[in-house]
């Protein structure tokens, strides 16, 4: 059989840990040529070592960068057939009246200007080499309720799906498929992160999950390069579930 991302090129946010570098480590031994995206140099260059390929250092806060790493991914590839848009930041965890302005800035700025950012750069160099492709977004299982720990995340994760959608809609006239996964429970850094500020989290959500544990983030990337793939051709503007049963 066939590699699932066979000589695809897929430009990767967040490529530097977690879903992303995950995700990397899958698309590449599926056949593809990636290009790794990041605000961090130093978890970048180590995994684009580890994979041989290549990386920019992108902050998805500046549009601007966004659009610079796309291009450096035609300009070191030819084109651009797919991306998975997986970058973003956690907030500090509390309720909304407990937020800085200056925190919810930069969280919109990176969970949702920075995924608009990406899709519009990315569709117009689909557009404009392969003619035809896919965009895989991260959303959150926090995106389906309201949130009192993690409200502006859990909004901001809600805007991501409606975008999701959107988008596809407006290009699949093109032949440029728009779809979103949603993790649960997914043993990631930030999930990490937010365990060491509020200890016992974790346990508290993997006692909520159906299948009894957290997810590790090659799991995540399973169901993204699916998406992803020829083998998912007729699924747009899909927000899929990735969370062992929790939303049930």
């Amino acid at each position: 059989m066939d590699k699932l991302l066979e000589n695809k090129v897929i430009f990767i946010t967040g490529a530097g840990r977690g879903i992303g570098a995950a995700a990397a480590r899958l698309f590449v031994a599926e056949g593809a040529q990636v290009m790794l995206a990041s605000r961090t140099e130093s978890e970048l260059a180590a995994v684009a070592k580890e994979l041989d390929t290549q990386y920019v250092v992108c902050d998805l806060a500046d549009p601007d960068s966004v659009r610079a790493a796309v291009d450096r991914t035609v300009a070191e590839y030819g084109r651009l057939d797919a991306a998975f848009n997986n970058g973003a930041v956690g907030q500090q965890p509390g309720p909304m009246d407990g937020l800085s302005q200056e925190e919810f800035d930069h969280v919109y700025a990176v969970n949702f200007r920075g995924v608009w950012s990406a899709i519009t750069a990315e569709v117009a160099a689909i557009r404009s080499t392969s003619g035809h492709g896919s965009i895989v977004n991260t959303s959150s299982v926090g995106s389906f309720a309201g949130n009192a720990v993690l409200p502006a995340y859990g909004a901001l994760k809600r805007a991501v799906n409606s975008l999701t959608e959107s988008a596809a809609i407006t290009y699949a006239p093109e032949n440029i498929r728009v779809n979103a996964i949603a993790p649960g429970v997914t043993l990631t850094e930030m999930l990490q992160d937010w365990d060491r500020a509020t200890p016992g989290v974790i346990e508290g959500l993997v006692a909520q999950t159906p299948l009894g544990r957290g997810a590790e983030p090659a799991e995540m990337a399973e169901a993204a390069a699916w998406l992803l793939s020829d083998r998912a051709s007729y699924v747009t503007g899909a927000v899929l579930r990735v969370d062992g049963g929790l939303g049930v």
